[in-house]
């Protein structure tokens, strides 16, 4: 197929793009750049020896997107762009809600004039209620879309909604919800990884640039949970695992709509991620505890049996994996795609 990749420059999107490349298919990206990076389409062509093609457009902007895309032919999009900080959303709501829903509602449009009916949606563990911490693999039938604690969370329930609603008016409309848990890693070649603007919102990133020496210590945000170390507990996975999750799931496209959790079913709490990633690079991570952060749980660990079962898909990375792969991209690049 030739897929569209909103949001294909960003992190989760370029891994994509080399998947879908080396699978065969045809790649159209659709970016503002806004958080991303044109050398990271450049590295994406490296690893697979393929062109791709992009286009520089605000999906956000539904006129600019229908100019960028009047002579363009895809078969399917998946729907990666919007922003994507928790503490970013809650210090500017309107802005995310604003982007994030009215991207979608662009994307559904676009889709509707070009007669295209496949639809993937970068959705998030977010989605789950806080009322469902301490279960101890969330599930699909777990409660969602109630008493989230950020804006981001729930512009991501809201864009679930959305595109239920959206598929009941349009029966023709095929769309996968993927929920994300954790993504962390890098492409085992090194030439792409998590490149954040600023300073880190996730966990990895932020401890990889304490051990390149890039900041002095890590933000601990917490140690008094109930959990082993008293640290939280979170289901990373390989960023090159959830790429495969998402090709697959363009292969079992139906009309409706199916939502499915991307994880590995294995909680690590911080101090796991600190030990492992020190193992990995061979470095010491200084960090100190810090007031936990409002909103955040004790414990967020996929059940990802439903994509186990029905995609027949699995996470073959582990966090040793994932660490590696990590400091291998940041070793290379000290200050990024900038390097």
């Amino acid at each position: 197929m030739r897929i569209l990749l909103a949001g294909g420059a960003g992190y989760i999107g370029s891994h994509l793009a080399v998947v879908l490349l080396e699978a065969g298919h045809e790649v159209l990206v659709v970016d503002d750049y806004s958080n991303s990076t044109s050398t990271a389409i450049e590295r994406v062509e490296q690893i697979t020896g393929r062109p791709i093609d992009v286009v520089k457009c605000d999906v956000a902007d539904l006129s600019a997107l229908r100019a960028a895309l009047s002579d363009q032919r895809f078969e399917a999009v998946v729907h990666l762009a919007g922003l994507k900080a928790v503490g970013e959303s809650v210090a500017q709501p309107a802005h995310y809600y604003r982007t994030n829903l009215t991207s979608t509602l662009n994307i559904l449009d676009v889709m509707r004039e070009h007669g295209v009916t496949k639809l993937v949606f970068s959705s998030s563990a977010t989605v789950y209620s806080p009322a469902a911490d301490g279960v101890d693999n969330l599930d699909e039938s777990q409660p969602s879309g109630h008493g989230i604690t950020n804006p981001y969370g729930w512009t991501k329930a809201m864009n679930e909604q959305i595109i239920r609603d959206v598929q009941r008016s349009r029966p023709e409309l095929e769309a996968v919800l993927l929920r994300y848990f954790n993504p962390v890693g890098a492409h085992e070649s090194g030439l792409i990884g998590e490149d954040p603007a600023g300073i880190p919102n996730n966990l990895m990133p932020f401890v990889a640039q304490v051990a390149i020496g890039k900041r002095d210590r890590l933000a601990v945000f917490g140690d008094r949970y109930p959990t082993a170390d008293g640290t939280g507990v979170r289901d990373y996975i390989h960023v090159m695992d959830l790429a495969e999750g998402h090709a697959v799931a363009l292969q079992h496209l139906h009309p409706g709509v199916e939502t499915y959790n991307l994880g590995t079913g294995i909680g690590h709490s911080v101090l796991d991620v600190v030990r492992a990633f020190s193992e990995a690079s061979g470095r010491d991570i200084p960090y100190e505890v810090v007031a936990p952060r409002s909103g955040d749980v004790a414990r967020a660990v996929a059940d990802p049996a439903k994509a186990n079962d029905e995609l027949g898909w699995h996470a073959t990375h582990s966090l040793a994996d994932a660490c590696r792969d990590s400091w291998r991209w940041q070793s290379q690049n000290p200050t990024g795609y900038a390097d």
